[in-house]
Protein backbone atom coordinates (compact mmCIF):
# COMPACT_ATOMS: atom_id res chain seq x y z
CA UNK A 1 0.00 0.00 0.00
CA UNK A 2 1.04 3.52 -0.87
CA UNK A 3 2.95 4.65 2.47
CA UNK A 4 1.93 8.16 3.80
CA UNK A 5 4.72 9.14 6.53
CA UNK A 6 4.41 9.80 9.93
CA UNK A 7 4.72 13.76 9.48
CA UNK A 8 1.70 13.94 7.22
CA UNK A 9 0.12 12.36 9.89
CA UNK A 10 0.56 14.44 12.81
CA UNK A 11 -0.59 17.18 10.87
CA UNK A 12 -3.54 15.78 10.24
CA UNK A 13 -4.03 15.10 13.99
CA UNK A 14 -3.30 18.08 14.84
CA UNK A 15 -6.80 19.41 13.49
CA UNK A 16 -8.96 16.41 14.65
CA UNK A 17 -9.46 17.43 17.96
CA UNK A 18 -10.52 15.57 21.09
CA UNK A 19 -13.78 14.99 22.16
CA UNK A 20 -15.91 17.79 24.53
CA UNK A 21 -17.84 16.53 27.22
CA UNK A 22 -21.89 17.91 26.05
CA UNK A 23 -22.38 15.79 23.04
CA UNK A 24 -25.79 18.19 22.97
CA UNK A 25 -23.44 21.59 21.97
CA UNK A 26 -21.36 19.46 19.54
CA UNK A 27 -24.10 18.51 17.16
CA UNK A 28 -25.03 22.12 17.15
CA UNK A 29 -21.60 23.25 16.15
CA UNK A 30 -21.00 24.32 12.47
CA UNK A 31 -18.44 22.10 10.81
CA UNK A 32 -15.75 25.37 10.92
CA UNK A 33 -16.34 26.02 14.50
CA UNK A 34 -16.21 22.15 15.58
CA UNK A 35 -12.96 21.57 13.42
CA UNK A 36 -11.40 25.21 15.01
CA UNK A 37 -12.42 23.73 18.41
CA UNK A 38 -11.21 20.44 17.78
CA UNK A 39 -7.85 21.82 16.52
CA UNK A 40 -7.13 23.89 19.86
CA UNK A 41 -8.07 20.94 21.93
CA UNK A 42 -5.58 18.38 20.40
CA UNK A 43 -2.79 21.17 20.20
CA UNK A 44 -3.03 21.89 23.86
CA UNK A 45 -3.21 18.44 25.06
CA UNK A 46 -0.05 17.14 23.11
CA UNK A 47 2.38 19.55 23.83
CA UNK A 48 0.95 19.41 27.81
CA UNK A 49 0.51 15.69 28.15
CA UNK A 50 4.28 14.53 28.63
CA UNK A 51 3.00 10.84 28.36
CA UNK A 52 2.02 11.97 24.60
CA UNK A 53 5.72 14.13 24.40
CA UNK A 54 7.46 10.58 25.52
CA UNK A 55 5.56 8.69 23.09
CA UNK A 56 4.19 6.51 25.75
CA UNK A 57 1.75 4.11 23.13
CA UNK A 58 -0.77 3.15 25.12
CA UNK A 59 -2.14 6.19 25.99
CA UNK A 60 -2.06 7.94 22.72
CA UNK A 61 -3.88 4.77 21.39
CA UNK A 62 -6.06 5.66 24.18
CA UNK A 63 -6.52 9.36 23.28
CA UNK A 64 -7.48 8.33 19.78
CA UNK A 65 -10.30 5.84 21.01
CA UNK A 66 -11.85 7.46 23.17
CA UNK A 67 -11.41 11.41 21.75
CA UNK A 68 -10.99 11.35 18.33
CA UNK A 69 -12.64 8.58 16.82
CA UNK A 70 -15.89 9.62 17.49
CA UNK A 71 -15.72 12.00 15.20
CA UNK A 72 -15.05 9.97 12.47
CA UNK A 73 -17.25 8.19 9.93
CA UNK A 74 -15.38 4.64 9.59
CA UNK A 75 -17.88 2.93 7.77
CA UNK A 76 -18.60 5.42 4.95
CA UNK A 77 -14.58 6.09 4.74
CA UNK A 78 -14.16 2.31 4.62
CA UNK A 79 -16.95 1.79 1.92
CA UNK A 80 -15.47 4.60 -0.39
CA UNK A 81 -12.03 3.00 -0.48
CA UNK A 82 -13.63 -0.25 -1.10
CA UNK A 83 -15.41 1.06 -4.02
CA UNK A 84 -17.75 -0.63 -5.84
CA UNK A 85 -16.52 -3.98 -4.15
CA UNK A 86 -18.46 -2.81 -1.00
CA UNK A 87 -22.14 -3.29 -2.07
CA UNK A 88 -20.47 -7.05 -2.87
CA UNK A 89 -19.35 -7.73 0.41
CA UNK A 90 -21.36 -9.52 3.11
CA UNK A 91 -22.19 -7.04 6.38
CA UNK A 92 -19.65 -9.88 7.66
CA UNK A 93 -17.15 -8.89 5.17
CA UNK A 94 -17.92 -5.11 5.34
CA UNK A 95 -18.06 -4.71 9.67
CA UNK A 96 -14.62 -6.90 9.50
CA UNK A 97 -13.21 -4.53 6.55
CA UNK A 98 -14.47 -1.52 8.43
CA UNK A 99 -12.57 -2.82 12.00
CA UNK A 100 -9.53 -3.20 10.12
CA UNK A 101 -8.98 0.06 8.28
CA UNK A 102 -10.03 1.88 11.34
CA UNK A 103 -7.45 -0.19 13.18
CA UNK A 104 -4.81 0.84 10.57
CA UNK A 105 -5.17 4.24 11.04
CA UNK A 106 -4.99 4.32 14.53
CA UNK A 107 -1.97 2.88 14.50
CA UNK A 108 -0.88 5.27 11.97
CA UNK A 109 -2.30 8.04 13.86
CA UNK A 110 -0.87 7.10 16.81
CA UNK A 111 2.41 6.96 15.89
CA UNK A 112 2.35 10.87 15.07
CA UNK A 113 1.09 12.03 17.72
CA UNK A 114 4.00 12.69 19.80
CA UNK A 115 5.39 14.87 16.76
CA UNK A 116 3.00 17.57 17.99
CA UNK A 117 4.96 20.45 19.19
CA UNK A 118 4.68 23.89 17.98
CA UNK A 119 2.70 23.85 15.11
CA UNK A 120 -0.70 25.64 14.61
CA UNK A 121 -3.68 26.14 12.30
CA UNK A 122 -5.46 28.76 10.13
CA UNK A 123 -9.02 27.74 8.78
CA UNK A 124 -10.40 29.31 5.64
CA UNK A 125 -13.88 30.73 5.18
CA UNK A 126 -15.92 28.23 5.15
CA UNK A 127 -17.93 28.11 1.64
CA UNK A 128 -21.29 26.17 2.18
CA UNK A 129 -24.85 26.75 2.55
CA UNK A 130 -26.77 26.60 5.85
CA UNK A 131 -28.97 23.34 4.21
CA UNK A 132 -25.73 21.43 2.83
CA UNK A 133 -25.04 17.93 4.72
CA UNK A 134 -21.44 17.57 3.43
CA UNK A 135 -18.94 20.39 3.13
CA UNK A 136 -15.05 20.89 3.29
CA UNK A 137 -13.63 23.13 5.59
CA UNK A 138 -9.90 23.95 4.44
CA UNK A 139 -7.06 24.98 6.87
CA UNK A 140 -3.55 24.98 7.27
CA UNK A 141 -0.66 24.16 9.03
CA UNK A 142 1.96 26.58 10.27
CA UNK A 143 5.52 25.17 11.47
CA UNK A 144 8.01 27.30 12.30
CA UNK A 145 10.10 25.94 9.69
CA UNK A 146 9.23 25.26 5.95
CA UNK A 147 6.39 26.45 4.04
CA UNK A 148 2.72 25.93 5.35
CA UNK A 149 0.81 22.88 5.02
CA UNK A 150 -2.46 22.12 3.39
CA UNK A 151 -5.27 20.35 4.96
CA UNK A 152 -8.97 20.23 4.22
CA UNK A 153 -11.71 17.89 5.32
CA UNK A 154 -14.92 16.21 4.52
CA UNK A 155 -17.37 16.30 6.96
CA UNK A 156 -20.94 14.98 6.38
CA UNK A 157 -23.83 16.31 8.83
CA UNK A 158 -25.42 13.14 10.87
CA UNK A 159 -28.50 13.27 13.63
CA UNK A 160 -25.10 12.97 15.72
CA UNK A 161 -23.63 15.93 14.29
CA UNK A 162 -20.54 16.67 11.62
CA UNK A 163 -18.36 13.61 11.33
CA UNK A 164 -15.53 13.22 8.53
CA UNK A 165 -15.29 11.15 6.16
CA UNK A 166 -12.16 12.39 3.88
CA UNK A 167 -8.99 13.97 4.84
CA UNK A 168 -6.34 15.59 2.23
CA UNK A 169 -2.78 16.68 3.20
CA UNK A 170 -0.74 18.50 1.02
CA UNK A 171 -3.11 17.69 -2.01
CA UNK A 172 -3.93 14.09 -1.34
CA UNK A 173 -7.19 12.60 -0.62
CA UNK A 174 -7.34 10.10 2.06
CA UNK A 175 -9.36 7.70 0.31
CA UNK A 176 -8.43 7.84 -2.69
CA UNK A 177 -4.77 7.06 -1.69
CA UNK A 178 -6.04 4.04 -0.19
CA UNK A 179 -8.63 3.11 -2.83
CA UNK A 180 -5.81 2.26 -5.60
CA UNK A 181 -4.25 -0.11 -3.31
CA UNK A 182 -7.27 -2.17 -1.94
CA UNK A 183 -8.74 -2.18 -5.68
CA UNK A 184 -5.47 -3.87 -6.28
CA UNK A 185 -5.64 -6.36 -3.34
CA UNK A 186 -9.34 -7.51 -4.25
CA UNK A 187 -8.58 -8.14 -7.63
CA UNK A 188 -5.76 -10.36 -6.67
CA UNK A 189 -7.19 -12.13 -3.17
CA UNK A 190 -11.20 -11.07 -2.49
CA UNK A 191 -12.61 -8.81 0.29
CA UNK A 192 -10.97 -12.17 2.46
CA UNK A 193 -7.71 -11.04 1.10
CA UNK A 194 -8.00 -7.26 1.47
CA UNK A 195 -9.13 -7.57 5.15
CA UNK A 196 -6.66 -11.02 5.81
CA UNK A 197 -3.88 -7.96 4.58
CA UNK A 198 -5.13 -5.22 6.87
CA UNK A 199 -5.18 -7.79 9.56
CA UNK A 200 -1.66 -9.26 9.73
CA UNK A 201 -0.72 -5.37 9.19
CA UNK A 202 -2.29 -4.24 12.32
CA UNK A 203 -1.16 -7.56 14.20
CA UNK A 204 2.79 -6.20 13.14
CA UNK A 205 1.99 -2.50 14.43
CA UNK A 206 0.67 -3.76 17.46
CA UNK A 207 3.62 -5.90 18.43
CA UNK A 208 5.67 -2.41 17.26
CA UNK A 209 4.00 -0.86 19.81
CA UNK A 210 4.48 -3.34 22.63
CA UNK A 211 7.96 -3.11 21.66
CA UNK A 212 8.48 0.25 21.48
CA UNK A 213 7.18 0.33 25.33
CA UNK A 214 8.83 -2.24 26.35
CA UNK A 215 12.15 -0.74 25.71
CA UNK A 216 10.85 2.78 27.53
Amino acid sequence: MKRITSKLFAMLFVSMGLLAANTFAQAQEGPDVLMKRLSTEIIDTAKNDKDIQAGDQKRVYDMVEKKILPYVDFQRMTSLAAGKSWKEATPDQQKQLTNEFRQLLVFTYSGAISQIKDQRVEFKPLRADPSDTEVEVKSQVIQTRGEPLQLNYRLEKLPAGWKIFDINVLGAWLVETYKGSFSAEISKSGIDGLIKTLSEKNKKLAAAGIAKNAGK
